[in-house]
């Protein structure tokens, strides 16, 4: 008996015991033109073992490199693609520059920095209030990730006019902004007067319901004895 552990290891494990055996076979036939028919045969299987191979592009490709690495970079045929280096194959990528970059309150985020570099260059003074609002209220709920407590509009004041260095003004209480729902309602619901129409109707049909189940009092019923 055979056991794992006294096989040789499987370069690539998803294509079995049996294909790196074959595979191990095409390395000791000397003729060229037999090799390269063996290892066409070879292919097809591989391909056969692994259809999800064939979604991706040039999928024949990647089975000759796959062959190629399965037997250690060592064939030696003349496949239609060039034949790959372990370097080109197992090459590392480079590592990601990680970005290095100071925040200024790390409690509330590189955002608001962007955000407070963003105000300072604005030269229109209704926007510019209106972005020192915008921070203001974002301080607010950048503390909330922090304290319970709700934080005073004083204390957002004097922060934001350390931070911008006494060029923006936070006004305690901002500015508010009325909705007219009813007039946006009025709007919605006007011309041909249907929605009202559906609405008297829906308070006939909830009148109904209350009898129970639809019950109708003044609905007539045919006599059956008749």
């Amino acid at each position: 008996m055979e056991y794992n552990t006294t096989r040789t290891k499987l370069l690539m494990p998803e294509y079995g015991r049996n294909v790196q055996k074959m595979v191990e076979y095409l390395l000791t036939i000397e003729d060229r033109a037999t090799r390269l028919r063996n290892a066409e045969a070879v292919i097809e299987l591989m391909g056969t073992l692994n259809p999800q191979l064939k979604t991706v592009e040039d999928y024949k490709h990647k089975l000759w490199d796959h062959l190629y690495q399965m037997t250690d970079f060592k064939l030696d045929v003349d496949s239609p693609y060039p034949a790959p280096t372990a370097e080109e194959v197992f090459k590392k990528p480079k590592p990601l520059s990680y970005p290095q970059r100071s925040i200024r309150e790390r409690h509330l985020g590189k955002n608001l920095t962007a955000l407070l570099d963003k105000t300072l260059v604005e030269t229109d003074p209704e926007k510019r209030q209106a972005l020192t609002q915008l921070i203001g209220y974002y301080m607010k709920l950048a503390y909330t990730n922090w304290h319970k407590e709700p934080v005073h509009d004083d204390m957002i004041k004097n922060e934001l006019n350390i931070l911008s260095g006494g060029q923006l003004v936070y006004e305690t209480g901002g500015y508010r902004v009325h909705f007219d729902t009813r007039s946006n309602f009025k709007q919605r619901n006007s011309g041909s007067g249907g929605g009202n129409r559906n609405f008297k109707n829906n308070q006939g049909g909830n009148r109904n319901y209350g009898n129970g189940n639809g019950y109708n009092k003044n609905r007539k019923f045919k006599n059956k004895n008749k």
